[in-house]
């Protein structure tokens, strides 16, 4: 097992004191001059089960948990790693401003322009301020309309990595318009020309998350979560306490096993052991290898059938009673 974590969630506890083991036997070899190699042989393999054995039995609010963690790679992470740092990001919506939760540009792929879209969080204080936390505002929506109708006009396709606590619920943010910004978004990712791949990176929460949403092919990495509130905002409704965030988190189903098994999405792609924290370099590989073959099967189809089977997938969602 690979892991570069330096911070432990509660159930990962079991995992650190296993680390914290195999780190006491390699500094006692180094300084005491003690041949502990079967020892740090034997800590590793017990390491491996302990995380498998903990990793494949995770509760979908474990799972929120991991989504979560502060040493997750975040959408500028993946991008520049999966364009080896040949990005360009474009700012400003055109009205308003620029808003920082939402970031965008055109960046390769291997050879390939892709037009690359995502809410950006912060991993220090000020960078979380600056961030909004990853949730945007509406000229963030905005701004990235303006980025996708650009990569229509130059046949790029479009790229949108998910990882937001929702949209910004401030009061100036629904002055400008937050719900029809949102709306105005599903309306014409539905009928974009190009082709538009969606992958949960993180939280995948609300509205804010589906403001770039719809795509031709909806993913989600394992350890991440899709669904219309949090289950902490679900708690505090229906039992008027956050008390009930694990009981909220199963009634959710907002997994990603769960939400393809409901056919909301189109599949998941495992993470490392671990997590995504806990092996990134791995997982950024297991992205551009999906984001490759999707592009270049939905290269090969026509606009007008792509569009059309765009629609009729999510019309297909959910069920009507008359």
């Amino acid at each position: 097992m690979h892991t570069k974590q330096t911070i432990f969630l509660d159930f990962e506890e079991p995992i650190k004191e296993i680390i914290d083991q195999i780190e006491a036997a390699k500094e006692l070899s180094e300084k005491g001059g003690v041949d502990a190699q079967n020892v740090v042989n034997d800590l590793e393999a017990k390491l491996e089960e302990k995380c498998r054995e903990i990793h494949d039995n995770l509760t979908p609010w474990q799972k929120v948990q991991l989504s979560r963690h502060p040493e997750r790679p975040y959408t500028l992470d993946y991008i520049m790693e999966i364009t080896g740092g040949d990005f360009m990001e474009l700012h400003g919506d055109r009205n308003v401003g620029d808003d920082k939760a939402m970031i965008g540009g055109f960046g390769s792929i291997d050879g390939q322009t892709v037009m690359f879209i995502g809410q950006q969080k912060g991993r220090k204080t000020k960078q979380r301020q600056m961030r909004n936390f990853g949730m945007a505002n509406p000229e963030g929506y905005r701004k990235a309309l303006r980025l996708m109708k650009l990569a229509e006009k130059f046949n790029k396709p479009v790229v949108c990595l998910i990882d937001t606590p929702g949209a910004y619920p401030g009061l100036e943010a629904e002055e400008r318009g937050q719900g029809e910004a949102i709306a105005r978004n599903l309306y014409e990712m539905m009928i974009l020309k190009v082709p538009v791949i969606c992958v949960i990176i993180g939280e995948g929460a609300s509205g804010g998350a589906l403001g770039i949403g719809i795509g031709d092919k909806v993913l989600m990495l394992e350890n991440t979560w899709y669904s219309v509130i949090s289950p902490e905002s679900c708690s505090s409704i229906l039992w008027r306490s956050w008390d009930f965030k694990e009981q909220a988190a199963d009634a959710l189903k907002l997994t990603a096993r769960n939400m393809h098994k409901n056919k909301l999405i189109d599949g998941f792609i495992k993470e490392p052991l671990g997590g995504a924290h806990a092996n990134p370099e791995s997982m950024y590989k297991k992205l551009k290898t999906e984001l490759k073959k999707n592009l270049t099967k939905l290269g090969k189809m026509k606009a007008d059938k792509r569009i059309q089977e765009r629609i009729e997938k999510f019309s297909s969602m959910g069920v009507v009673e008359k």
